[in-house]
């Protein structure tokens, strides 16, 4: 059995949740604790925690939390104010669809459950801390899944992959970094290139990070560098993760994602989504139907408290892209590598095995 990393963002402890700041990672390692919904959704928006599958845990977490904060015995009342608790934690990243799914899954829950208030509430605690469970174990898969398609030559792969999608990105062990994992454990890993990923550097601040934890050698290089790494024969394959997926195979993921995947295809170099089942969204037919997150300017212009941009430069920051699923070799997901063109029929068919 694989085991998982020792990095877990989200965690329930003592009656409340505790998350790891990802905000002042590399230079500081701190929890923040959270105690109400409202300040779950807050550190949601502020990228405390961040990852597709690390805020789907995340949410699930914060219902409970606002579930627990509702002052009423009546079934109706209760219901009510929940799905305003619901509403706001939905509000906070509207790309990340394992966040929808999250929260779909805890209303569903709390409006199937028998009995009194308490006992709802009861049932949404144990119901988060199963999504957060689950998770792990779909990123172990996802990892293991991902080490049986990655090229057999050379022996030893030089992997790039951008943003983070690692055990911060997820309860832990993570999609992309958990292919990583799995190829570092079997020696089939070389060195990560991580790409430092402007505008906020989650590869450079923790991709970066994760590696070193795990003493997996990594190098981090500007997203502009890889076209020339690519060229110079630096890079075997390419793994990244997703924050939303159409039906049809397109992926959208951090911004820079689909300029890589175009440079990726024209060295010849196998592009590879990985990503769970919660990630896809069979309800987009396709990518231009994903909302894209735009984020405030001030990510683009300063760094830390120094101003990069002189006054009166106008500024655009869309936090994702997407990639078109023809660019993409395969995604990897909890039931195995699968490609784009054949998603729904495929997943459909290994769930039913």
């Amino acid at each position: 059995m694989t085991q998982a990393s020792q990095v877990f963002p989200v965690i329930w402890y003592d009656n409340h949740v505790r998350l790891i700041d990802q905000t002042r990672l590399p230079s500081e390692f701190d929890w923040v604790e959270i105690r109400r919904y409202e300040d779950m959704a807050m550190a949601i928006e502020t990228m405390i925690v961040r990852g597709a599958p690390a805020i789907g845990v995340a949410a699930a977490y914060g219902v409970y939390l606002g579930a627990r904060e509702i002052q009423t015995s009546d079934r109706g009342e209760f219901l009510a104010q929940l799905e305003a608790v619901a509403e706001r934690l939905r509000q906070t990243r509207p790309t990340a669809v394992n966040l929808f799914w999250a929260i779909a899954r805890m209303m569903k829950v709390a409006q199937q459950t028998l009995g009194p208030v308490e006992s709802i509430q009861q049932t949404l605690l144990a119901t988060a801390q199963a999504i957060n469970a689950d998770d792990i174990q779909t990123c172990q898969h996802i990892g293991d899944h991902g080490l049986s398609v990655l090229p057999t030559s050379p022996e030893k792969l030089r992997l790039l992959t951008h943003c983070n999608a690692g055990a911060l990105a997820t309860a832990g062990y993570g999609t992309a970094l958990g292919v990583v994992r799995s190829a570092w454990r079997e020696g089939r890993l070389e060195r990560v290139y991580a790409d430092e990923t402007r505008p906020r550097l989650q590869g450079a601040k923790l991709t970066a990070w994760e590696c070193v934890q795990e003493q997996i050698p990594v190098t981090v290089i500007t997203d502009n560098m890889a076209a020339h790494c690519m060229k110079r024969g630096m890079i075997d394959v390419v793994v990244v993760g997703a924050d939303r997926i159409a039906a049809n195979g397109d992926a959208a993921n951090k911004i820079g994602t689909y300029s890589l995947a175009i440079v990726a295809q024209a060295h010849n170099i196998p592009f590879f989504v990985a990503a769970p089942l919660s990630t896809i969204d069979f309800a987009i037919a396709d990518g231009s139907q994903i909302p894209i997150e735009e984020r405030h300017p001030s990510e683009v212009y300063q760094v830390g408290e120094t101003v990069l941009c002189p006054t009166g430069a106008e500024f655009y920051n869309p936090a994702f892209d997407v990639t078109p699923a023809e660019l993409i070799t395969a995604i990897i997901t909890e039931y195995g590598a699968i490609a784009p063109a054949n998603l729904q029929a495929e997943l459909q068919h290994k769930q039913a095995e």
